[in-house]
């Protein structure tokens, strides 16, 4: 009766059941998941969502792309990162998300490939999937810090592959993709009619400025490329549905791209008139909210650092952006058992790495993004609790 689009299994799994049946009961437990900047008590302008209240925003004269002076905020946007990107290659959307559903509309027949990495965020396999599209993995490698493996990443490539997907910094080792790797992807996807999907939404995110790293996959023009961003992860405010990819490569393969994708967006006019009416106006005031995320993942990356740094069991492997950090722990114990032991006794949520599709055991990933005072005591329970296990 139902699509084969979604799994016929939707029994949730052990820690999801874990957590139900503690909210169930009223039982509070520190969250070391959130990744909702608007829950953490960061500082929002009063005075932010007037933007959205303009009469401009009652009238309706839907554009494919989205509304000119909305697109040219995202131009200003990226001329503010010092990028030079045009109009005519900015294309709004309600999310990233809807953003991958549209290029794999626009690139792939069902059936089809894309290249995504691990470890890498788990929502990949879903999208592609309602796509019709299956998702390949290409390793992300750890050697003291980490790097693509392009070598594994050209033996995954096959005649169905369509596409390969990079995340920079991805979610949730914290690396940016360097010069020399998009150098490489760029001629490996031209040379494979392959298009390059970036998704840069944690880009603005730097925890160690000093290392060298590539600002965007619109810093080459080998191949027909996407930079995805958005309001969610980029001015902390997921709540206002609106992300946005540009366009890069040669002219000949970007042209018709954008014909074909213009067709796709005006099936759907996703983007609500409000607020593309008033993203100038938020992207304007959204440095300040943009710097207090910046301040307080920092922060706390640098205190889960130093609180690491008296328990030898435990390592946290450098990050250099975003707002997730990794722990590599002593393989004592299934990362299953150990995160159930956190929440169930400790009153801590972490996420386990196989969640991220992690080649072995044992990592668990933390947000950065909690209040200070949270982030703090419940770190200490984290590191208690896998010393005392080991």
């Amino acid at each position: 009766m139902f699509s084969t689009r979604v799994s016929s299994d939707l029994t949730p799994n052990r820690l999801s059941a874990a957590i139900a049946r503690l909210r169930g009961t009223g039982v509070e437990f520190d969250d070391l998941t959130e990744s909702n900047p608007t829950r953490v008590g960061l500082r929002y302008p009063g005075r932010l969502l007037e933007a959205l209240a303009g009469p401009s925003g009652l009238a309706y004269a839907p554009e494919p792309f989205g509304m000119a002076s909305a697109r040219d905020a995202v131009v200003g946007d990226f001329r503010r990162r010092g990028m030079a990107v045009s109009r005519d290659r900015v294309v709004l959307t309600a999310s990233t998300s809807e953003a991958y559903s549209l290029l794999f509309k626009l690139l792939c027949n069902p059936g089809d490939e894309v290249l995504v990495p691990a470890p890498s965020y788990p929502l990949f396999e879903y999208l592609a999937s309602l796509d019709c599209v299956r998702p390949r993995t290409y390793q992300l490698e750890y050697h003291g810090a980490w790097s693509l493996d392009l070598d594994g990443l050209r033996r995954a490539t096959t005649d169905r592959t369509r596409a390969v997907v990079v995340v920079s910094p991805n979610n949730p080792t914290g690396s940016y993709l360097k010069h020399a790797e998009l150098d490489a992807l760029a001629v490996h996807c031209r040379a494979h009619g392959l298009t390059l999907i970036g998704d840069e939404v944690f880009a603005e995110y730097v925890l160690d400025a000093d290392l060298p790293r590539t600002s965007s996959v619109l810093a080459q023009r080998e191949a027909l490329a996407f930079s995805l961003g958005g309001l969610s992860k980029g001015l902390g405010l997921p709540q206002l549905k609106l992300g946005w990819m540009v366009a890069t490569g040669p002219d000949e393969l970007v042209r018709p791209a954008l014909e074909r994708l213009e067709l796709i967006c005006d099936t759907y006019l996703s983007v609500a008139t409000p607020v593309q009416a008033g993203l100038p106006a938020l992207l304007a005031e959204g440095a300040g909210i943009r710097r207090g995320i910046r301040d307080r993942v920092t922060r706390n990356y640098r205190a889960l650092v130093e609180a690491a740094r008296r328990c030898p069991p435990v390592d946290v492997l450098p990050a250099e952006g975003g707002w997730y950090s990794v722990l590599q722990v002593p393989a004592m114990q299934s990362e299953e058992s150990l995160v159930l032991q956190l929440l169930e006794h400790d009153r801590v949520l972490v996420h386990p790495g196989y969640f991220f599709d992690f080649p072995r055991e044992a990592f668990l990933v933390i947000s950065l993004l909690p209040r200070p005072e949270v982030f703090d005591r419940a770190v200490s329970r984290v590191l208690d609790r896998v010393e005392a296990s080991g």
